[in-house]
């Protein structure tokens, strides 16, 4: 059958870059090898938020004594909150089933791969193969959990993303390789049910592409929680041959052995690259990563390629709209490039972390005279009544302009928070703008107010 876009992939990046071809007038179908909605809505940010607030209610529940509430003989069900987590990512993968029908979308079911002349080889999982043909391919096609040499996983004791949201009984030990979103994140869920939980970070600070002060803040918070958090520490080996793992660590002081049941490896992720064909169309890579323009257009006519596979941060939001300015480009419009610094990142675990723009190391780095400004949950009458102090909102502006570089907050609900600075920066929003916009009260969010009003020696409440 011959198509107008054929994407293969159908995550978030592939899912929604078919929609919005198929939005424009245009035939689409879509090769998925496993299920609809890709790692996101499978293995990754959907069913992770699940666990992640079965956690968040297991801690109210043992702290409800905090809010005048007696509970007796709470318990959490592990095998229950896994089975309610991959309930919700299958009822999502069933949404984007019923987008692509409402969408005349064809999904064609097995393991795509390019040929020259706008061909897709397609083998089914019955193993015969199949051709399809499209005047454009989209490359979609992820990414997976990286992997050391001296950290090889078997699934069974040294675990992925994946292994760890479907493990069998919970561990009483788990070393977690890694700090970053994917590493804090599991480090919180496994600590608040009762695992012994300890984070290993080869670099100074956990988090690390964070603000600094951010880190801080984590760690202390990590630190009260009850995890044991290692920084500047290299992992050189696992022995896995007895009951559980050996983990054998340098620290600036030597090697000590840690001992647990588990090791989750969360070094990051490696883009799908291979087997997709990319060699023999002659698609040029580069560090990695196949390399496109600013409307993700490969060195081959009719090829494209978006998400986790090409440049930029690898976020499910990121690939949904490099596949929307992709198809646009295609039918003939004029999308605008993607801005990479005005994208918002956001990790869940708790206290939550959420971030825009510049980091105030950065901002110096790129030669900006800067205002920063910074306020502590512990002043805010809502963050007070509910119970959930820890953290605060720190902006920073160009003392020139006005200009807001960024943003970087930890506390509760700031992933829901951060949205409003990424449309300020999109307007061209100064810091007295923030100042002198009405916030409402009592509300976390007016703590972006009051830090931009700290950056101008405004401040009411601090």
């Amino acid at each position: 059958m011959n198509y107008d876009i054929i994407v293969i992939g159908s995550g978030p990046g592939g899912y929604v870059a078919a929609i919005r071809a198929s939005q424009l007038g245009l035939k689409v179908a879509v090769v998925e090898r496993e299920s609809l909605g890709g790692i996101c809505l499978n293995w990754g940010c959907i069913p992770t938020k699940a666990l992640l607030k079965s956690a968040n209610v297991f801690e109210y529940i043992n702290h409800a004594a905090d809010y005048g509430i007696s509970v007796k003989d709470a318990a959490a069900d592990f095998g229950a909150i896994i089975k309610r987590s991959r309930g919700v990512a299958d009822g999502m993968s069933k949404g984007v089933q019923f987008l692509m029908k409402k969408n005349k979308i064809d999904v064609i079911t097995g393991t795509g791969k390019m040929k020259k002349g706008g061909k897709v080889e397609v083998k089914g999982p019955d193993g015969t193969d199949k051709e399809f043909t499209a005047k454009h391919i989209i490359l979609a096609t992820g990414g997976r959990s990286r992997e050391l040499p001296n950290l090889k996983q078997d699934g069974k004791k040294v675990i992925g993303y994946r292994q760890a949201m479907v493990l069998p009984q919970q561990p009483k030990s788990m070393v977690i390789v890694g700090s970053g979103a994917i590493g804090v994140e599991f480090a919180y869920f496994y600590n608040a049910l009762g695992t012994k939980v300890t984070i290993v970070e080869y670099l100074d600070n956990i988090v690390p592409v964070e603000d600094e002060d951010i880190s801080k803040q984590l760690l202390r918070s990590f630190k009260k929680a009850g995890i044991n958090v290692m920084t500047g520490t290299n992992v050189e080996s696992v022995d896995t041959s007895g009951s559980g793992c050996k983990v054998l660590v340098k620290t600036a002081v030597g090697t000590e052995t840690i001992e647990c049941d588990i090791v989750l490896s969360a070094i990051g992720v490696s883009p799908n690259i291979e087997n997709i064909g990319i060699e023999e169309v002659g698609v040029v890579i580069d560090k990695g990563r196949v390399k496109v323009d600013d409307f993700y257009k490969t060195n081959i006519d009719g090829v494209y390629a978006i998400g986790d596979i090409v440049k930029g941060q690898a976020l499910a939001h990121v690939a949904s709209a490099e596949g929307i300015i992709c198809v646009e480009k295609i039918a003939g419009h004029h999308p605008e490039p993607l801005n990479y610094n005005n994208i918002p990142g956001c990790t869940y675990c708790s206290p939550e972390i959420a971030s825009v723009g510049y980091t105030e190391k950065a901002a110096k780095e790129a030669g900006y005279e800067i205002k920063v400004g910074k306020f502590p949950f512990s002043a805010s009458g809502k963050a007070s009544a509910a119970g959930a102090k820890d953290g605060f909102v720190k902006v920073i502006f160009d003392a020139k302009y006005g200009e807001f570089l960024g943003a970087h907050m930890i506390g509760a609900n700031v992933t829901e928070m951060i949205a409003e600075v990424v449309v300020a920066r999109k307007l061209e929003t100064t810091g007295m703008d923030i100042v002198k916009t009405v916030h409402p009260h009592p509300t976390m969010s007016e703590a972006i107010m009051e830090a931009a009003a700290d950056a101008y020696g405004e401040v009411i409440h601090l």
